[in-house]
């Protein structure tokens, strides 16, 4: 098969898209969090595709994205007030909700569970596409399973190729990281992934707190279910060995010159320091190969699966992270960073 590269902003390329979509393909499109993998979220042929193009397990459950909350309420059995609360504040926008699924969605999108997850995305092409094809979509991402998210259409071509029908290029994604899910089918929300909407936007809309399932900071257990994306125990990965690094600077450095890794991810604000010659910390004469991420949460979920790809192009295969915070944003950067490194950490 040969993979398309379509230009979002030419008219024709969109309607292809969208073509395509309706005749059952698979189209790598862009959202506002990351690059998505869409089929026709009513075709369970269609569906079953997205799986075998990125190697996906059967049992990861998939997001369908809308156009609004109207094309959301026929899929659903019920669309209680907490979710249009958060509808009405967060969408379109990074956040996706779990729902009791209506009978005529099919199975293989939910991974077999009774739920579906659904989210309006905010990116203008997404909506664009959305609404010239007229159906609702199937989603995650355009990626090889496991392997870091794509942010950008060449991340999606370059795992995909060959394997899907097109590739809808509209530039870089401007969140950087995946949606935000919170389950609503019980009394309690639950946050299953953090990610571009944080706890605490949450919890201010909703006045109430919100519980946060442990697999978001721990290992999902082997044979327990998948009700989300992005709980597997290793995801977003790089082929490298990273390992998390909590501390301050001095002790992270000092822990690098007993490590020995072939690179760095540290902060923008570390690089004068990292890069210094002579450094005492390293005890070396040369420059220390790193990469920096960003000091704040959302220049760090914007740049995050973007580096990680660049460890690989780099040839690493040691790396050190230093840590970031786990307040707001910073709790989805640490969880894809927790997943990236199947859990690897240390404090120092």
């Amino acid at each position: 098969m040969i993979t398309l590269r379509l230009n979002a902003n030419n008219p024709k390329d969109l309607s292809l898209a969208a073509q395509l979509l309706r005749a059952g393909e698979l189209v790598a499109i862009p959202t506002e969090t990351v690059y998505g993998l869409a089929a026709n979220a009513l075709d369970p042929a269609a569906v079953a595709k997205i799986f075998e193009a990125k190697g996906r397990p059967q049992d990861n459950p998939l997001i369908v994205h809308v156009t609004d909350i109207l094309q959301a309420f026929p899929l659903v059995k019920v669309f209680p007030f907490t979710a249009r609360r958060l509808a009405e504040a967060f969408w379109p926008g990074p956040l996706t909700v779990i729902l009791p699924r209506a009978d005529h969605v099919p199975d293989i999108v939910s991974a077999g569970l009774r739920s579906l997850a659904l989210r309006v995305p905010a990116h203008p092409v997404a909506q664009a596409l959305l609404q010239a094809a007229g159906i609702p979509l199937a989603a995650p991402s355009a990626n090889r399973s496991g392997s870091p998210s794509p942010t950008l259409a060449s991340h999606a071509l370059y795992d995909l190729d060959g394997k899907i029908a097109a590739v809808l290029d509209a530039g870089p994604c401007a969140v950087g990281i995946e949606s935000t899910v919170l389950d609503l089918t019980s009394e309690m929300p639950l946050l299953l992934r953090p990610g571009g909407i944080s706890v605490e936007q949450l919890e201010t809309v909703l006045d109430r707190k919100i519980a946060v399932s442990p697999a978001v900071v721990h290992a999902l257990e082997n044979d327990a279910p998948t009700p989300s994306p992005g709980m597997k125990y290793k995801h977003y990965a790089p082929q490298a060995e990273l390992t998390l690094v909590h501390g301050s600077l001095q002790a992270f450095l000092a822990y690098a010159k007993q490590e020995k890794p072939d690179g760095l991810l540290v902060f923008d604000r570390d690089m004068s320091t990292v890069n210094c010659c002579c450094q005492s910390e390293i005890g070396s004469c040369q420059p220390v190969n790193c990469l920096r991420y960003g000091d704040d949460p959302k220049a760090q979920a914007k740049q995050l699966f973007a580096r990680l790809r660049e460890i690989d192009e780099l040839g690493w295969r040691k790396v050190l992270v230093r840590c970031p915070t786990k307040e707001g944003l910073g709790l989805a950067v640490y969880n894809r960073l927790l997943r990236a490194s199947a859990f690897r950490e240390v404090t120092v």
